[in-house]
């Protein structure tokens, strides 16, 4: 699947939902991007299951261009990852998927991620490159239905199930969405294979921030469920600027560092 969704982008022009009420709350959670660049300092503990553990920190660049998304991800530790890059381009065509590049400092080139590779581990961790996209509320590519809302650490929550388009080559038959009503922020994902979460992704309440007009989450826990693997998020700073740093998500020079 092109993207799925956890904290905001209000796209110019949004895809036609046929049911107005998620069309409602899909402008509210992608609304959580603002049009100038945010960074964010970020670090990702992926767990295996013997228990071992490994950390990577790096910055998440995130903006809205014309309305589409544009984010990029700058490994800095540990040394053996240090350079390691990740771009996304969303695109505005149903018809066409979103551009995703990986640069790798150990074969010194920049690779275009295609088909069922974007479904692919992100640096050994429970993310994939596909759901980097999460992180900035980007379901605009599946079919959405509002379920019957429910709560979650006594917050309401939207319930939205995302299915997706025929032409997509996603592992996942169905994603499942709880989003928080006061911020449109999705505090839990389950991604199912048939009728089975294969995935899950989920965050305390208590991890919704905010900077400036715009929510996010703080941290966030991804678990594959097969596997019995996870994968902690932890966003440790926020910063954002007027200026739009093109270079960060151009790919020819995205992996050029700060």
């Amino acid at each position: 699947m092109r993207g799925y969704a956890i904290w905001g982008l209000l796209l110019l022009a949004l895809p036609a939902w046929a049911d107005p009420a998620v069309d409602k709350v899909m402008q509210c959670m992608r609304a959580n991007v603002p049009p100038t660049l945010r960074i964010q300092q970020i670090e990702l503990q992926a767990t295996d299951r013997a228990g071992a553990s490994r950390t990577m920190k790096g910055k998440l660049y995130a903006m809205r261009d014309k309305g589409l998304l544009r984010a990029t991800v700058h490994i800095a530790e540990p040394t053996d990852l240090a350079g390691a890059s990740y771009l996304v381009r969303e695109t505005a065509e149903s018809d066409h998927a979103d551009e995703m590049y990986m640069y790798l400092p150990a074969v010194a080139r920049v690779r275009r991620i295609t088909g069922a590779s974007a479904d692919g581990s992100f640096l050994g961790t429970d993310f994939s490159y596909n759901d980097v996209k999460q992180i900035e509320n980007a379901f605009d590519d599946s079919d959405g239905t509002l379920e019957k809302p429910g709560v979650i650490e006594q917050h309401p929550v939207y319930v939205i199930a995302f299915k997706p388009k025929a032409d997509q080559s996603s592992r996942y038959s169905l994603l499942r969405a709880w989003v928080d009503q006061k911020t449109c922020v999705a505090v839990k994902v389950d991604f199912l294979e048939g009728d089975t979460p294969r995935k899950e992704l989920s965050a305390p309440v208590s991890a919704l921030q905010q900077s400036g007009n715009y929510w996010y989450l703080s941290q966030a826990l991804m678990q594959d469920l097969k596997d019995h693997t996870s994968t902690q998020l932890r966003v440790v700073g926020v910063s954002s600027g007027a200026d739009l740093a093109t270079r960060y998500f151009d790919p020819h020079s995205f992996y050029l560092g700060n």
